[in-house]
């Protein structure tokens, strides 16, 4: 499988950004699924979007960035985080 890059973004692209890159780098990788994890500030998502397979934040993004985006944060409170995880497998597979 082709590695897919995964954009990661949060008001700094500091500290949340790194505990979620972590986290999915991890979980892609006992999937079989390479991933290349970019993180960013959330202001920079239009501008880096066009590299990446999907979009995953903490905090809000653009609606319209024409590619699949979802909301990071059962990464940081865990509710949801095992579906959060499927659903981005998916979207990586796709």
């Amino acid at each position: 499988m082709k590695k897919k890059t995964v954009l990661i973004a949060c008001g700094t692209a500091v500290a949340t950004s790194t505990v979620v890159a972590v986290a999915i780098e991890e979980a892609m990788q006992e999937r079989g699924i390479p991933v290349d994890v970019r993180q960013c500030k959330a202001t920079e998502v239009r501008s880096l979007v066009d590299d990446a397979d999907i979009v995953v934040a903490t905090t809000p993004v653009p609606d319209d960035l024409g590619k699949p985006t979802f909301k990071g944060l059962p990464f940081l409170t865990g509710i949801g985080r095992d579906k959060l995880l499927d659903d981005i497998e998916a979207a990586l597979r796709a």
